[in-house]
């Protein structure tokens, strides 16, 4: 009985799916943080560039 479990076990390929989804979800993620992690500097520097033509050069007033 434990023999024909065992079989049973890996020659069934439903969870395969699964696995292959977990795993193209995580390079997809990975993939996104890498993305992010090389355009940020960009993007921050281009975002202080709009904001300092927006306010016309001048510094924002606390208050």
């Amino acid at each position: 009985m434990e023999k024909n479990a065992f079989v049973r076990f890996f020659s069934d390929d439903r969870a395969a799916v699964t696995v292959d989804w977990v795993v193209l979800t995580a390079v997809i993620v990975t993939l996104g943080i890498a993305v992010l992690a090389v355009i940020s500097p960009a993007m921050t520097s281009t975002a202080e560039g709009i904001a300092s033509t927006v306010t016309g050069g001048m510094p924002a007033i606390n208050s």
